[in-house]
């Protein structure tokens, strides 16, 4: 097993299918489990309403009763339409970018560093290339269907009424908010499986979701506060507060005299602690069982 684990690196173009197809089945899985979660949360990010669980809960409800069940899954397309070339290209890269840092090939395979920042990198590399995607996909999640009827229509009303610079809005504090994100999500799930894998010797579908959902815990808690950031500044111009959130700094800023740290930074953060690991650990779960599974019939 271990030998299989240092000879990741070394991927074939069978390899590289792969990890794509495992990786786009991991993303929409995780997705379409945790979107009406990821809804709610978005509609407490982008405003000044303070978080409660009580509010997600009426949230939910309310919007059960006035659009029906599938209006929980809106903007779901959005994401889907995203998160497949996303996680596709982020599990991908990850394997590209641990073959380039030489992770988990004989001294550098408990390099710390090196493992996080391929996790890292892997983050950047897929968030640079679906960004706007991402941006679309929370405009559809506040808005009602009259504004925005499809995805395409998120982008023509975009570039008609702002600009072909509003399709990566927000897209630095994305950045900045990637790097610890994706750097600590893989680096713990990688130290766990490992760990667990020389404990004892196999793997474990049950333990990979486990660990995932640590991944997640950590991930989402260390990155949260610039995820906030970047919900304000892709959804600025929808709500009518374009003027506040014009810069990263001027977000900051705007969101620390009006909220506060606590009510502002870390709004939402409690609901993210149940859907974090859900996600992350169907993620990481859902792709090492995928891969395992088409590396045998291939």
């Amino acid at each position: 097993m271990m030998r299989q684990e240092e000879n990741k690196g070394n991927l074939e173009p069978n390899s590289v299918w792969v990890s794509l197809v495992a990786g786009a089945t991991a993303g929409a899985v995780a997705k379409t489990t945790i979107a009406p979660l990821d809804r709610t949360k978005i509609n407490f990010q982008i405003s000044n309403t303070p978080y409660t669980v009580k509010g997600a809960v009426k949230f939910l409800i309310n919007s059960y009763k006035t659009e029906g069940v599938l209006y929980l899954w809106r903007g779901n397309s959005a994401t889907l339409a995203r998160i497949v070339p996303y996680a596709a290209i982020q599990f991908t890269a990850h394997e590209q970018w641990k073959q380039f840092l030489g992770v988990d090939h004989h001294q550098q395979q408990n390099d710390p560093k090196r493992r996080y920042l391929a996790g890292s990198l892997a983050g950047v590399t897929s968030q640079s290339l679906t960004y706007p995607l991402d941006l679309a996909r929370a405009r559809m999640a506040i808005t009602q269907k009259h504004q925005y009827s499809s995805l395409k229509q998120v982008f023509v009303t975009m570039l008609r009424d702002e600009g072909p610079k509003a399709l990566y809005r927000g897209y630095v504090a994305t950045i900045l908010g990637v790097i610890p994100y994706a750097g600590t999500s893989f680096f713990t799930y990688g130290t766990l499986k490992r760990w667990y894998r020389e404990k004892n010797d196999a793997e474990s579908s049950l333990f990979n979701l486990f660990a995932g959902g640590v991944s997640g815990v950590l991930a989402q808690t260390t990155s949260y506060p610039l995820d906030i950031v970047r919900r304000r500044m892709q959804t600025a111009a929808v709500v009518g507060t374009e003027h506040k959130y014009k810069t990263v700094v001027n977000t900051v800023v705007c969101i620390y005299r009006e909220e506060g740290i606590k009510g502002g930074f870390f709004k939402g953060l409690s609901m993210n602690w149940i859907k974090g690991p859900m996600a992350v650990g169907t993620s990481f779960a859902t792709y090492d069982f995928v891969k395992d599974a088409l590396g045998k019939l291939l």
